[in-house]
């Protein structure tokens, strides 16, 4: 895989922007090719900004086009910088800029991204709008910081385990995070509701990323844990789904491989990070996944259903291993070897082929 991110930007004085990105993304040597692999040449962003001051020390910014969105750890809304092809959104959005606060309230629709140049549209089945405020509340990015956020989501095509229908789904969470004398933390909790089909929906998700670092040891450890809990529908028979949607989640949610989504998962990732010297990192990662609910299935990082429940009472899916060598010699040069197995648990094994999975990957990225 392979692409190009040209981007132009303009600043017509201290309150108005423009700016267009147009992306090249190909592959070569892959059996199934899909729009997040090879789109082609597309316009990636395109979109204006213009900055309305209010008060002293409070901006007004709108914004409209076409547009990457990023907030928080991406748990929910992400770039997908993953797979080759970053996610668009065609979005209108108000932002208020107040220290600590910002708050941004948007209405987007997906891109679609299709095989072949200038043919990705937006998705006329799915639609995204929020309302989302973060608070930093020191000028040094490491001491702790708040996000509240609303975000409502509408699917007219959406399939789980317990059947396809429409989807109606209302998502309110918050996060806390920070650093504070080697430690540092990031937790999040979120809770849905609305309608799946002629059901309710009642789902929630805990998620967590804390660690410590040896800044007077040689290599500067940090050793660090990250734990989800994610809920899975109870019975695929009755009319309430329980089924966790992570809406818009990150590329690479549990490590390099990408196999296993976050949907109906109990998962524990204890990781250590080196610093071997001042150009090369070394990365070490453990995963162990296993369902929330035994009534429910499995799903890809895309929300696609890669294993049905069928009626298994197996909890465990299997355990991933990572290994990242990283090299950054200047700002703007940096490549990555990477290397991992997935190996099936019992569940794999209950309900369909269970070979172990291993997974090489190299990658290189220049910036100008």
């Amino acid at each position: 895989m392979y692409r190009t991110l040209p981007y132009a930007d303009l600043h017509l004085g201290s309150n108005l922007r423009l700016f267009g990105q147009v992306i090249g993304a190909w592959v070569t040597d892959k059996e199934a090719v899909g729009g997040i692999d090879a789109t082609g040449a597309e316009l990636l962003q395109g979109f204006a900004d213009i900055k309305l001051p209010l008060v002293s020390g409070t901006d007004l910014t709108l914004r409209g086009g076409r547009q990457l969105l990023s907030y928080g750890t991406e748990r929910l809304i992400s770039l997908r910088y993953g797979p080759n092809v970053p996610r668009s959104f065609d979005t209108a959005l108000a932002s208020i800029q107040s220290a600590p606060w910002r708050v941004d309230a948007l209405y987007a629709r997906p891109v679609r991204n299709l095989v072949g140049s200038f043919n990705d549209r937006f998705d006329p089945d799915r639609s995204l709008w929020s309302v989302y405020a973060t608070g930093q509340f020191s000028e040094i990015s490491s001491k702790p910081g708040f996000d509240v956020y609303y975000i409502g989501y509408q699917n007219a095509l959406a399939e789980f385990n317990q059947g396809r229908g429409e989807e109606l789904r209302h998502t309110i969470g918050s996060r806390f995070f920070g650093a504070s004398t080697g430690w540092d933390w990031n937790f999040e909790g979120m809770a849905q509701f609305g309608h799946f089909g002629r059901g309710d929906i009642r789902a929630w998700s805990i998620a967590s990323d804390t660690g410590y670092t040896f800044a007077g040891v040689t290599f500067s450890p940090r050793f660090g844990v990250r734990a989800n809990i994610i809920s899975g529908d109870r019975n695929p028979n009755d009319l309430v789904l329980e089924t966790f949607n992570p809406l818009f989640p990150k590329g690479k949610y549990f490590g390099e491989i990408g196999l296993i989504g976050p949907y109906n998962l109990i998962n524990a990732h204890p990781t250590l990070t080196l610093q071997l010297d001042t150009q090369w990192t070394l990365d070490l990662a453990a995963v162990l996944y296993w369902r929330e609910s035994l009534g429910d299935g499995i799903y890809g990082p895309g929300g696609d259903l890669l294993r049905r429940s069928d009626d298994s009472r197996s909890r465990y899916i299997g355990t991933q291993t990572d290994v990242i060598l990283g090299w950054q010699p200047v700002a703007w040069r940096s490549a990555a070897l990477s290397y991992s197995v997935f190996v099936p648990g019992q569940f794999i094994r209950d309900t369909g082929p269970s070979k172990t999975a291993h997974f090489v990957g190299v990658e290189a990225m220049l910036k100008f």
